[in-house]
């Protein structure tokens, strides 16, 4: 699907696929960001046929932008980054080339976390589906090493206070119990660093698995192994749409 130019170059750009918007202000304030040979200002108006240059590299751009959205199946071991000097496996080394534009992850996982991870094009899409004002739904699936008691339930859905802020999960369901590991569903509404992690291990707990199963109206797939990618449908796209 294809999205309009907007004139606004923040949003023109995040919707080229470039970075999210709110990276692309700050370039712009850092004055990384020229339109034609002039300092880029927020808030300009370009109608996409300028020459850009954004932090030294030359962009040619065109009005509208074809739209995408990849649902990937990360498996633990694998970066969300582009760079890294330990030279680790990265999830971009594994999606389909671009035209133009790039592939913007969708929030992260780290590297023991596997699952769902969706990636754009559309660079205010994925700010958009991140931003907490949304309150969008992220479920998973998670093997807890250590006892569950009703307190610790309790305390989890009513909310923990963590060193960024109280965090708590909309809903906890203990689904199978073998000896000290319990499986969980688990669902809340943001997605902050290692927010499930921290979340058990302020009660004593450890996890030992997390696998990401929604983002969204978005499912994983069972059909989809790890390493894989599927490409979404207009439909899905729209609904992603729909959420923010």
């Amino acid at each position: 699907m294809s999205i309009e130019l907007s004139e606004r170059v923040q949003k023109f750009l995040a919707n080229q696929g470039v970075a999210s918007r709110r990276e692309i202000e700050r370039w712009i304030v850092a004055g990384e960001i020229q339109v034609d040979g002039e300092l880029c200002v927020l808030g300009q108006r370009i109608t996409g046929n300028e020459k850009i240059v954004i932090r030294g590299e030359s962009y040619r751009f065109t009005s509208q932008v074809e739209v995408r959205v990849l649902l990937y199946h990360k498996p633990c071991g694998e970066l969300v980054t582009r760079d890294d000097p330990q030279q680790r496996p990265k999830i971009f080394d594994q999606l389909p080339p671009l035209n133009s534009g790039r592939w913007l992850s969708v929030g992260r996982l780290d590297l023991n976390t596997s699952g769902l991870l969706l990636l754009t094009t559309d660079g205010e899409l994925a700010n958009n589906l991140m931003h907490p004002r949304n309150q969008i739904e992220r479920e998973y699936r998670v093997r807890v090493h250590g006892e569950i008691t009703d307190e610790i339930l309790s305390r989890l859905q009513q909310g923990v206070q963590l060193e960024d802020g109280l965090a708590k999960l909309k809903l906890l369901e203990v689904q199978e119990s073998r000896g000290a590991n319990s499986w969980c569903r688990i669902v809340l509404k943001e997605g902050r660093n290692r927010e499930v992690r921290r979340l058990w291990e302020s009660q004593g707990l450890q996890v030992s698995r997390l696998i990401r199963t929604r983002y969204g109206t978005i499912t994983l797939p069972r059909e989809l192994n790890e390493g894989k990618y599927v490409e979404l449908s207009d439909s899905k796209v729209e609904q992603l749409y729909k959420l923010t």
